[in-house]
């Protein structure tokens, strides 16, 4: 086997996407062969000790893939905040599990939920330009303000930047 990231070995063991396994090298919990690491260093599991906060790194374990539909009143987290019930606990499963991406609270939808890193990389990745698709009910018709910042794109409450979008409306049902 030949050496890998150590960031992508631990995503592909399912201890987060890779984004937040490279969080945790630079906090610097991960070593191999007791030698802290750095960001892009590379381990082979057959032949390295990987160890992420003093536990070994193990084998991938095999691959979940579980397609949820998120009710409304449902995290879309792996950790509850408030005392909401969260995705993970929906499915009840013995194995690391982590969302895909996120639905706001009351939002519904589909969700995947995976202990495969790189997968999860891939899809949530900006640089992947994957498409996402939402269907909004609103409770009045936008104006024709919102529908043009919505399509050219906009700076959120939180100061990131939403990218153009395209907007198709319904007919308005009641």
């Amino acid at each position: 086997m030949p050496a890998d990231k150590v960031q992508k070995l631990m995503a592909q063991a399912g201890l987060g996407s890779r984004r937040a396994c490279e969080q945790t090298i630079r906090q610097g919990r991960v070593s191999v062969n007791g030698q802290v690491v750095r960001l892009g260093e590379r381990a082979d599991l057959q032949t390295d000790e990987v160890r992420v906060d003093g536990v070994p790194l193990r084998s991938s374990e095999p691959l979940t893939y579980i397609a949820l539909h998120k009710p409304p009143g449902v995290l879309s987290s792996s950790q509850s905040q408030g005392g909401h019930p969260t995705v993970i606990e929906l499915v009840g499963s013995e194995r690391r599990l982590y969302p895909v991406g996120r639905l706001d609270l009351e939002s519904e939808g589909l969700m995947l939920l995976t202990n495969d890193g790189e997968l999860a990389y891939r899809l949530t990745h900006p640089r992947f330009e994957h498409e996402k698709e939402y269907r909004v009910r609103l409770d009045r018709r936008p104006t024709p303000d919102e529908l043009r910042r919505w399509r050219e794109g906009m700076a959120l409450a939180d100061g990131h930047l939403a990218l153009p979008c395209r907007v198709d409306l319904e007919p308005p049902k009641g």
